[in-house]
């Protein structure tokens, strides 16, 4: 058995905001994917993954819902028989690794399932982005269902708001020298205690009135100059997000990235952002010159994600 392949995905904007109601990018990332496989000798990663799925096929059983339901039988002889995730996307790095195993377990065992060929309305996107949130939050605590809905898709997905998804046109990539560039913290992040951390935050008035006046319209102004290819206009946007970022989201940003992230600022050959909630794996960077950025960063691990 060999189920289909389902890719990472990379939230090029939007983190935290999205919880929040305000604009998101989320994009796949083909170079990392996973598939379900089963085999008769379980051992090592396999194994582990087989008893963490066993763990979500209970949680799967005891869901009370009229969104989804589940060939549970199915599901339960095949972890029986052998299955497992079989997955290259690392975990904890902000690239959705429990997305394209909820999505894959979705398209396996769904029994009314939403297919990526029919028509994807607005209201069935709605209902896919509540079904994946539903069953990511095993993995998370609290999900916005937006991995696996790109996992699922394959497709760039705009968020608007909570209640306005769609599929999103982004502009083909260019041979040119800028880039969006992906730089590895070689840290493992944890979702949760960064999204606890933020909550906590929101109490402070002051720091609400900074995501909404200063961190989400820049966010908003990022996507728009994205998706309409507005290059010049982007990269002013994302040095402005950057300096939001690292003023306000200091604890989210490993410590040793901290010089890395203000030496980006200032001499502008290239901006981070975060990748996901931080913490650890991966930070997001952009460069409108990626030789340069590469020779500059040389001592850390790179990997070019969309060319200008």
């Amino acid at each position: 058995m060999k189920g289909p392949l389902f890719y990472a995905k990379i939230l090029l904007f939007g983190e935290y905001g999205i919880i929040k109601d305000s604009k998101g990018l989320a994009i796949p990332y083909n170079t990392y994917r996973g598939a379900l496989k089963s085999t008769l000798d379980l051992s090592g990663k396999s194994k582990e993954s087989n008893q963490k799925m066993q763990s979500f096929y209970t949680y799967l059983a005891s869901l009370e819902t009229s969104l989804v339901s589940f060939n549970l039988n199915n599901f339960k002889k095949d972890l029986d028989n052998g299955m497992y995730f079989d997955s290259s996307i690392p975990q904890g790095y902000g690239v959705g690794s429990s997305g394209a195993l909820v999505a894959s377990v979705y398209d396996k065992y769904a029994t009314d399932k939403i297919t990526v060929l029919e028509n994807l309305t607005r209201e069935k996107l709605l209902k896919l982005k509540q079904i994946f949130s539903l069953m990511e939050s095993f993995f998370h605590g609290k999900s916005s269902g937006l991995d696996p809905l790109n996992s699922y898709l394959s497709l760039p997905i705009l968020i608007n708001s909570k209640e306005n998804i769609e599929a999103a046109g982004i502009p083909s990539q260019k041979q040119g020298k800028g880039a969006v560039f992906l730089l590895d913290s070689e840290q493992i992040g944890e979702t949760q205690p960064m999204v606890n951390l933020f909550m906590n935050k929101m109490k402070n008035e002051g720091f609400r009135k900074m995501i909404s006046e200063e961190f989400s319209t820049t966010t908003d102004a990022c996507i728009d100059d994205f998706l309409h290819g507005n290059v010049k206009s982007l990269f002013g946007n994302v040095k402005s997000l950057s300096k939001i970022v690292l003023k306000n989201f200091k604890p989210m940003i490993p410590n040793a990235f901290h010089k890395v992230w203000e030496n980006g600022i200032r001499s502008n050959a290239y901006y981070l952002k975060l990748c996901g909630s931080g913490g650890g794996g991966y930070i997001l960077g952009f460069t409108k010159d990626y030789e340069k950025a590469q020779k500059i960063l040389k001592d850390h691990k790179l990997e070019l994600v969309y060319r200008f």
